[in-house]
């Protein structure tokens, strides 16, 4: 039987740009990812291929990075004052968060910087990247009430799964 929205599904999986064989991200060996399927979750290119696996399936799913993190904004790149990042250890890659205008978390990348100016890219970091997930589905259940009204499994606290690109 298909898994359908509302339904809690555990997986382990693997993550590697697609063509690649570098892994981005793993929980391979740890706890599995849970989530809420329908909730927005995860990506949607991830999420429609699980909905066509059960229970006990394992798969490598390629998603393309519209179905991802998007493509890559070129428009999503800032110069800032350096005065802005005081207190901050500056380095090319380091990843920083902080809110919008509207109050949402961002996240940044410090792309460069020189003694005046600090370059900062608001794209995810796999954003323009198409993806394979090699997983499986180690567990299908419905969720509880307390689920189903908080979006969150166990009605606690989110998974807040890293980079692997899980939100």
């Amino acid at each position: 039987m298909a898994i359908s929205d509302n339904q809690v599904v555990s997986i382990e999986y693997e993550l590697t740009e697609k063509g690649g064989s570098d892994i981005i991200d793993s929980n391979k060996g740890h706890a599995p990812l849970e989530f809420i399927v329908g909730t927005g979750a995860i990506i949607p290119g991830l999420e429609n291929a699980i909905k066509e696996m059960t229970k006990g399936d394992s798969a490598k799913v390629d998603v393309a990075s519209e179905d991802a993190y998007g493509v890559r904004n070129d428009e999503a790149i800032e110069t800032l004052p350096k005065e802005q990042f005081a207190g901050v250890e500056l380095e090319k890659g380091l990843q920083l968060y902080g809110q919008s205008e509207d109050g949402q978390t961002v996240m940044v990348t410090v792309t460069d910087f020189d003694d005046e100016t600090v370059k900062v890219d608001y794209n995810h970091p796999l954003a323009g990247k198409d993806l394979t997930f090699d997983l499986t589905i180690t567990d299908v259940r419905d969720c509880t009430p307390d689920e189903l009204a908080t979006g969150v499994v166990g009605g606690g606290e989110s998974c807040g799964c890293g980079e692997g690109g899980c939100h």
